[in-house]
């Protein structure tokens, strides 16, 4: 059987160690680092199916080692594991591609729950619809090749930014969906402008996408959106 693989990047030995034999014990393949320097090569070798980084770290912290494997890879889960609990480090943490932050001290089933939970999430992602596909959302039917939402019989149509803003919301359901991503991806550039632009479309869409208490388009802030599809 093959066996599901974590990346663990964690200095502190005592910890590390404690933390590496539990995840074995659940059958989980295990690599840890202690370098924040060699977490990317580390990263690229081994192939994780889940990222758990520590944020201080010697070299180069977790938050930049989050980053760069997130560069590289926009579908591997990153957890971060740190003592860091001030607001402002849970939003860098997700600003750096973070999907999960868990604050020291933890218990060890928690962290086992959660690194399930990260694995469960990323097995329903698949690659984005093809451009013929129907995407379901709930109740909705979302037709992003003939700029149509569907609902309890009705169409709406959709203008082309409104088609790509829920293209982009699927693509990363049920994931934090970074705004400058969208940005990026709709206008070419995150101005202030657009910014506010992306505002009333996400307004637009919570109104399009009212007709399922199942939907949410959860503002994370300062970082993006969660698209929540239960």
């Amino acid at each position: 059987m093959k066996l599901t693989k974590i990346l663990y990047v964690e200095d502190e030995p005592f910890l590390g160690r404690i933390v590496k034999e539990s995840l074995e014990s659940r059958a989980f393949q295990v690599r840890m680092i202690r370098d924040g320097a060699q977490a990317l090569q580390a990263y690229r070798d081994f192939q994780p199916h889940v990222c758990v980084l520590d944020v201080m770290l010697p070299n180069r912290d977790g938050f930049a080692i989050g980053q760069d494997i997130r560069e590289e890879n926009p579908q591997v889960p990153i957890m971060y594991l740190t003592a860091k609990n001030q607001t402002e480090d849970v939003l860098q943490g997700f600003k750096s591609g973070g999907n999960d932050y868990l604050r020291k001290p933890f218990s060890m089933e928690e962290l086992i729950v959660r690194v399930q939970n990260l694995l469960h999430l990323s097995s329903q992602q698949t690659a984005p619809p093809a451009p013929g596909d129907t995407i379901t959302l709930g109740h909705y039917n979302f037709l992003p090749n003939k700029y149509e939402l569907h609902f309890e019989g009705e169409s709406r149509t959709l203008s082309h930014r409104e088609t790509e803003l829920l293209r982009i919301l699927c693509e990363y359901q049920n994931r934090i969906v970074q705004r400058k991503h969208i940005l990026q991806e709709i206008w070419g550039d995150d101005s202030f402008f657009n910014s506010r632009n992306l505002d009333v479309y996400i307004t637009k869409m919570r109104d399009y996408l009212k007709g399922d208490p199942r939907l949410r388009i959860v503002t994370i802030k300062g970082v993006g959106y969660h698209f929540v599809v239960e």
